[in-house]
């Protein structure tokens, strides 16, 4: 039976807390069990915290970072597909179609192909046999990496997009200041999504060159505010979904000490002590993902806007959907049936480099038999093409890394 992304709504004030409860009931009507045992994400021994050295690289993702510092990818920042998918499969319960996605489309677009391998910071150009320049995460703007982040600042507002901006994290921090009693603490889907949208303006208003794109916007950007309670979240036996409170989102982003004089140190994220993954068997993987991503997308359409400011504040100006796909999709047809999965999918393959696919042979194969068959099981329309000339009138599209002066 095909996985069915819930029906666009007519109405334009779907209510999120409704649509968060369709995706995701009462846990006495869901199958997932707590296993302690199975659960257990070790902090010890192999697994003890060991913070980065000079040669270390360390980026953006602080999920990455984490493992990196816990031995479970290469303390060194620089780790194979298979140890991306393993490593997050271990960690943290994402589905391995997800992360092979994800594990591959870093590596393609912004790793070594000679090797496989790419930084979870800044590019290691150094490596003999390297064919391409390497951009890394940190290096992967509007890409795998993008404007509007929860914590991270708008690379041409900061220079600077993989540290954590206080005040972003303190805006996060403080949504939950009027819950007194900590145990009732969650920084969960519904609220998260709060703050993207507070995210989302603030960037607009602030970046003049802030950028929504093809697949960064409407993928990456919201893949960064899910992941952070998909995955970080404590499981237990009271909370199988997971809880995430205050000091476990402090000590993946690296921030120690008491609220009123947080310290922050760049690339010490730390898997929490008596930390629990998701549930074996309820992995989050690609298709929970396009549900979760949809259902937010029906209450905010205006994340789904691909565009951009022009070189000013609160200039944003977006970009006809039907004449980027040559009319297979447009704003009406985005949020129908699997639409909008259909969509992220189609457009991460869409640009893969064709001019080395003899030495990706293999990467590719293992790439069409994730998304292929989830192609077809969607019932996706076919998409030839995506007309990214159309987006070169935003300078935060066309402008490098380089440009931003980092």
């Amino acid at each position: 039976m095909a996985h069915k992304i819930l029906e666009a709504r007519t109405t334009n004030d779907t209510c999120l807390a409704d649509a968060y409860a369709i995706a995701h009931p009462p846990t006495d009507k869901r199958t997932v069990n707590f296993d302690p045992t199975l659960q257990y994400v070790s902090t010890t021994g192999q697994h003890a915290f060991v913070p980065p050295v000079t040669g270390d690289f360390r980026g953006p993702c602080p999920g990455l970072n984490a493992m990196a510092n816990h031995g479970y990818i290469p303390h060194n920042g620089i780790a194979t597909i298979d140890q991306f998918v393993d490593g997050t499969f271990t960690v943290f319960g994402m589905g391995r179609d997800l992360a092979l996605i994800l594990a591959i489309y870093g590596t393609v677009f912004d790793g070594d192909i000679s090797s496989l391998t790419f930084s979870i910071g800044e590019g290691d150009n150094s490596i003999l046999g390297s064919l391409f320049p390497q951009n890394g995460l940190t290096g992967s703007h509007n890409n795998y990496e993008a404007d509007a982040s929860p914590m991270k600042g708008d690379l041409y507002q900061y220079k600077n997009n993989y540290n954590v901006q206080m005040s972003q994290f303190r805006q996060l921090y403080d949504l939950q200041s009027n819950v007194s009693d900590p145990s009732q603490v969650n920084f969960d889907i519904p609220l998260l999504t709060s703050f993207r949208v507070s995210r989302f303006q603030q960037s607009i208003a602030n970046n003049p060159n802030f950028f929504n794109g093809v697949f960064s916007g409407i993928a990456v950007q919201p893949a960064a505010y899910q992941f952070i309670y998909r995955f970080m979240a404590n499981k237990s036996e009271e909370y199988p979904e997971g809880r995430l409170d205050r000091e476990v989102l402090k000590s993946f982003y690296a921030i120690t000490d008491v609220e009123n004089n947080f310290v922050y140190t760049p690339g010490y994220e730390r898997i929490p002590n008596n930390w629990y993954k998701r549930a074996i068997g309820d992995e989050y993987g690609m298709v929970p993902f396009a549900i979760e991503l949809n259902l937010i997308a029906l209450a905010h359409p205006e994340f789904l806007s691909i565009g951009g400011n022009t070189g000013q504040v609160d200039t944003f100006t977006g970009v006809n959907l039907a004449d980027l796909t040559g009319g297979v999709y447009d704003a009406s047809t985005l949020l129908e049936g699997n639409n909008l999965g259909c969509f992220v999918l189609q457009a991460a393959v869409m640009n893969l480099p064709t001019s080395v696919a003899g030495l990706l042979e293999g990467v590719l194969n293992d790439l069409a038999g994730i998304v292929d068959p989830l192609l077809q099981e969607w019932d996706c329309p076919e998409l030839e093409n995506i007309d990214e000339s159309l987006l070169d009138k935003f300078p935060g599209y066309s402008r490098s890394s380089g440009d931003a002066g980092v």
